[in-house]
């Protein structure tokens, strides 16, 4: 790992963790929106569906240079790994990305309103005529989620800046 490779694990952090909280109140702007353009297929409206952030890993990234010396030096590499160009020895995490946006696979809430035009006109399986879907969003699990996302930003932060202070002080101790 570079000089830099803290603050690019916190960076990626920081980036990851906005991503979430701008899900977070997308969710929250859509906690009553019953019409998305979608329909079913006898013709009711089908609600805005939750999101969620999946995060994994970011890939450990080691150049041919750094593999050949590992090898070179006696480091039980794999011949796979070396023809790959990949190596799992000293492997530090190289920070954090979005895997994808999903949608929430709760159901959907359902609220009697027949006077609705979102109501449902034709009964479906798992919906009765007069009902409206509502979205599958709760308020007090977004918060949640938001509180979360909010500490895990902070504490990212934290570390960003520890390493800057860390890297200033090794730059002082450079001039003597």
């Amino acid at each position: 790992m570079g000089i830099f490779g803290s603050m690019d694990i916190s960076a990626s952090g920081l980036t990851a963790q906005r991503l979430r909280l701008d899900v977070i109140s997308n969710n929250i702007a859509n906690i009553n929106t019953t019409r998305t353009g979608q329909v079913t297929e006898a013709g009711n409206q089908i609600p805005y569906q939750r999101q969620m952030v999946v995060f994994k890993a970011r890939g450990v990234e080691s150049s041919f240079a750094e593999t050949l010396n590992q090898a070179l030096q006696g480091r039980n590499v794999s011949s796979a790994a070396l023809l790959q160009g990949q190596s799992t020895l000293g492997a530090t995490g190289n920070g954090v990305e979005v895997q994808a946006i999903a949608g929430d696979t709760l159901p959907f809430r359902f609220e009697y309103n027949p006077e609705s035009p979102d109501a449902a006109q034709t009964p479906e399986d798992g919906i009765p005529a007069g009902y409206v879907r509502l979205p599958n969003v709760n308020i007090v699990t977004e918060m949640v989620d938001m509180i979360s996302a909010s500490r895990a930003y902070e504490a990212n932060v934290t570390a960003l800046n520890a390493s800057k202070s860390m890297m200033s002080r090794a730059l002082e101790i450079g001039k003597g």
